[in-house]
């Protein structure tokens, strides 16, 4: 039987992974870690490189660490984000690769040689660490892993005093978390996102026994978290590297299915997005609480 693990999901017209394939993405709940596979335990490997260069270096080292000699790798990559380099990254780990172009995607074709190089100096390059900047642990590929992004940084201005149980969506390496939980008037707070990096992070960043963390698609909803007091959250409006407007509006519907009545829903968002319609149809009144630097920070309530 052949071993095969698949990053995310490629275009099957472009590069078709077998369907019992090991998912190793960490954006895909249950997935497994591609940190977690064997060195050479796989006759082939299918990965869809992510954009961001320290992320996709490092999830290529992991694969050829993880193929046998001699095994099999596609990788492939639109060509604004990354593709263009990934020959040449593969390249420099010592593979001879066989490249082409198709529907706006590079595509590279590979054996593993019996001696990559290079792999371990982009294994630690795209590891997990403490940002001394931040004083959190991230990791490259996390959304903005090594700053504190603008939308967030206007949301903590409005993170305390929340009561009661509560849930954070999309709540990254646990920035937002961190400041609710300094009041004791919360009793709980689910801290949800997709990406597996983030939560790991966060485990180390958040340690107040008040605070689970869960790996979910918050797009799925939440359907064991009801009558919730309040929930926080920064919503995302891209879905792999492509700007995605309707991400934010469900998880606008998504919290509003988690709240009971009177709950609070405070979040922030760019003012060229277009929340506020869905904003007022599913809460009885909306505020805005701030506006600055390009965002809007609102409070809804159910």
């Amino acid at each position: 039987m052949t071993a095969e693990a698949v990053y995310g999901a490629p275009p099957r017209e472009l590069a078709a992974a077998a369907f019992d394939a090991r998912q190793v993405s960490p954006l895909v709940p249950e997935s497994e870690a591609i940190e977690d596979l064997a060195d050479a335990s796989l006759d082939r490997a299918v990965i869809l490189a992510p954009p961001g260069t320290l992320e996709r270096r490092y999830v290529l080292a992991q694969a050829l660490r993880a193929l046998r000699p001699g095994g099999e790798m596609t990788a492939l990559a639109p060509k604004t984000k990354g593709g263009t380099r990934l020959g040449k990254e593969l390249a420099a780990f010592g593979c001879t690769v066989h490249e082409d172009a198709r529907r706006h995607h590079r595509i590279c074709r590979l054996t593993r040689p019996e001696h990559p190089v290079g792999i371990a100096a982009a294994v630690a390059d795209g590891a997990p660490r403490l940002v001394t900047s931040l004083g959190l642990w991230s990791q490259p590929g996390v959304f903005s892993w090594d700053r504190l992004d603008t939308g967030t940084s206007q949301l903590l201005l409005h993170a305390k005093g929340l009561k009661g149980a509560g849930a954070d969506l999309g709540c990254g390496v646990g920035v937002l978390a961190r400041a609710v939980l300094e009041s004791p008037d919360v009793t709980d707070l689910a801290c949800i996102d997709l990406d597996r990096r983030a939560l790991e992070a966060a485990a180390k960043n958040v340690t107040d026994p008040r605070a689970r963390l869960l790996h979910r698609d918050v797009r799925l909803g939440c359907p064991d978290l009801t009558g919730l007091d309040f929930v926080i959250m920064n919503p995302p409006f891209h879905d792999g590297g492509h700007e995605d407007r309707g991400l934010g509006l469900t998880f606008i519907s998504t919290a509003a299915r988690l709240l009971r009545k009177g709950g609070i829903c405070r979040l922030v968002a760019n003012i060229a997005l277009p929340y506020e319609g869905r904003l007022n149809a599913e809460f009885s009144r909306t505020a805005v609480l701030a506006q600055t630097s390009g965002y809007k920070v609102y409070e809804a309530v159910k």
